[in-house]
């Protein structure tokens, strides 16, 4: 299982016509962001801690699919806040998955799916991508409010029964256990989940919690003894190019162009993760984000708020150029196969491994963790759930409910 052969098809070649072409930089997956509300407050994620006309806003349908037609990336990712509540989302979804013809990943914490799910209808090119940060306690935790897990799972189940699409997206805390991790994975395929993709935190600076995100070395232990001996049924949905990277077994350069980001505020540069501490961190189109941003200032060792950063949005596209690099790569199973490691290791290192895994990771200050202005999700979706103080769920559900009618300008904006 894994990544879909088709999408994997269809991504492949779009890269290699890239690397024809000789484009040194081109997007993989368009971050999507029509909207920053949303219905819960996560601890581990700052978006809702905008001013409530910030969280007003919304893109049109008409913005969306132009931002779609502006990039021309193969992928793309509808996330938010909670993109379900955005009034226009059918009309979104539809012009992204049938009129644009793009595979999409459609982001969600489940709750608001209740009332939706009859609008939606089976599609090819549409994946729902649930947000869990776990088994149900480390969940209900993470998202600040108890039964999310479980609405979660029967939600899975009853899209699985109308032939939907589905995936998980999962961000990785230090307070998360590979024992844990392991039973998510069995217990998500169990339950039939096409796609699981899991993914490092990225320490948000308007994050309630910054005590838990993960350091770079954290983050090599506690792959390496996750993926040490995997299940071959995983459905990991992630190169294995990427996977050996957060194992610690090969080093890339961020490609914070692959996953570029459209939000109410314009196209935030330079990634999706963070927005710049230039005087315009938002440009008005994708034209500009490519040509007139100094991507050498970015990435780890570059820049301080790149330190310890592993997230898939900045590293899974230099994973899958290098997968595409040469033919070879894929047909040894750099793409959709689970990393095999590069030596056999001995019971008891393994058993020290997953014992170091599963151990409290020290605190890293402010400074080692690194945090950034803007956005959220660490994971093409929504999730970017942790432990510490949970900001107020009622003030988030009152703006998320509260007026749709305002929509973004094409100003760009910057606070």
């Amino acid at each position: 299982m894994g990544i879909p052969a088709r999408i994997a098809a269809k991504v492949g070649w779009y890269v290699m016509k890239n690397r024809l072409l000789m484009r040194k930089r081109y997007p993989l997956v368009l971050m999507l962001e029509p909207l920053l509300a949303c219905n819960l407050a996560c601890k581990g994620c700052g978006k809702i801690q905008h001013p409530a006309q910030i969280l007003r806003q919304r893109m049109s349908a008409e913005e969306c699919e132009q931002a779609v037609v502006e990039c021309g990336a193969p992928v793309v990712s509808i996330a938010g806040g909670e993109p379900l509540i955005h009034k226009e989302i059918h009309d979104i979804v539809e012009r992204v998955t049938v009129k644009q013809n793009r595979f999409t990943y459609l982001c969600t914490n489940g709750l608001p799916l209740e009332k939706k799910i009859d609008e939606f209808k089976p599609n090819n090119n549409l994946i729902f991508s649930l947000h869990l940060d776990g088994m149900r306690e480390t969940h209900d935790r993470s998202v600040c409010k108890e039964g999310v897990f479980d609405t979660v799972v029967d939600l899975i189940k009853e899209l699985k029964s109308r032939g939907f699409l589905v995936a998980t997206n999962t961000t990785i805390f230090d307070d998360h256990t590979v024992a844990e991790m392991r039973e998510f994975l069995n217990y998500m395929t169990d339950l039939k989940v096409d796609m699981c993709m899991i993914s490092p935190g990225y320490a948000y600076e308007k994050a309630p919690d910054q005590q838990h995100f993960l350091a770079r070395e954290r983050t090599k232990q506690f792959f390496r003894a996750l993926l040490d001996k995997p299940e071959k049924r995983w459905p990991l949905n992630q190169s294995r190019f990427y996977l050996e990277f957060l194992m610690g077994q090969k080093e890339y350069e961020c490609t914070p162009w692959g996953n570029p980001l459209r939000t109410v505020f314009g196209w935030q540069r330079p990634c999706y993760l963070m927005a710049s501490d230039l005087e315009e961190p938002y440009v008005p189109s994708f034209k500009q984000l490519m040509e007139e941003t100094n991507w050498d200032l970015y990435g780890t060792g570059k820049h301080d708020k790149c330190a310890q950063c592993m997230a898939h949005c900045g590293y899974e596209a230099s994973a899958v150029s290098d997968t595409v690099k040469h033919p070879l790569n894929m047909i040894l199973g750099g793409w959709p196969t689970l990393p095999k490691p590069k030596k056999k290791l001995l019971q008891k290192d393994r058993e020290a491994a997953l014992m170091q895994a599963d151990a409290p990771a020290p605190e890293v200050s402010a400074a080692a963790s690194v945090a950034s202005p803007a956005t959220t999700a660490a994971t093409p979706g929504c999730g970017n759930g942790s432990n510490g103080g949970c900001s107020s769920g009622n003030d988030a559900e009152a703006v998320a409910t509260g007026s749709d009618a305002s929509t973004s300008t094409n100003e760009p904006k910057s606070f």
